[in-house]
């Protein structure tokens, strides 16, 4: 598999083809869950070949932005599958790059230990000190695809999204539990000041 091109490819259509109206499914958003899931992975312990499939997991996992907005995961595994076999990958390892992407939709839940590594690489910023700034685009985001989402209504959102939130990686859980914890405490005090 060649990763590097692989990567060439999906990181230029991101940056040429995502709208602008992505604030927070931006190509920021995509590099931030890229490096989040190379810091998991390697503090998981896994070996280059999972590595490189979690990688390239990553960069593709929200390429379904391209062409819509709702249930993208799913064209973001057909892009994959389109195109990851032009670049050297075999189709078992295309097939557990889509399993990845799947376990990023919002409530699915990770299967193997690299989709573990991938769902919550992708929600790293819940628990980390840039939290609120992201949050704020996310509720941009949203209000410029048709949601109308006062700021009482997103914390309202929010809280329901972080008590059915969970890290699954040991890693995930030592380094960003405690810092989520907190965010939430602090959403929960705005709604009730």
């Amino acid at each position: 598999m060649d990763f590097e091109k692989a990567s060439e490819y999906i990181k230029n259509r991101l940056k040429k083809e995502l709208a602008v109206t992505l604030y927070y499914h931006s190509f920021v958003h995509t590099m931030d869950v890229y490096n989040a899931s190379v810091n998991l992975a390697k503090e998981e312990g896994v070996n280059k070949e999972d590595l490189d499939l979690v990688k390239i997991a990553a960069l593709y996992h929200d390429a379904g932005f391209i062409y819509q907005y709702l249930d993208n995961e799913k064209v973001a595994t057909q892009i994959a599958r389109e195109t990851l076999p032009g670049f050297g990958y075999t189709p078992s390892q295309v097939e557990i790059v889509a399993g990845i992407i799947m376990a990023t939709v919002v409530h699915a839940v990770p299967k193997t230990h690299l989709e573990q590594i991938v769902k919550d690489a992708d929600l790293d910023y819940l628990g980390r000190d840039d939290f609120h700034p992201i949050s704020i685009l996310l509720q941009k985001e949203l209000n410029s695809n048709g949601f109308q989402l006062t700021d009482q209504k997103w914390d309202q959102i929010q809280i329901k999204f972080f008590e059915k939130h969970l890290y699954y990686t040991n890693s995930a859980i030592r380094l960003r539990k405690e810092k989520k914890q907190k965010h939430f405490e602090e959403i929960k005090d705005r709604v009730l000041a």
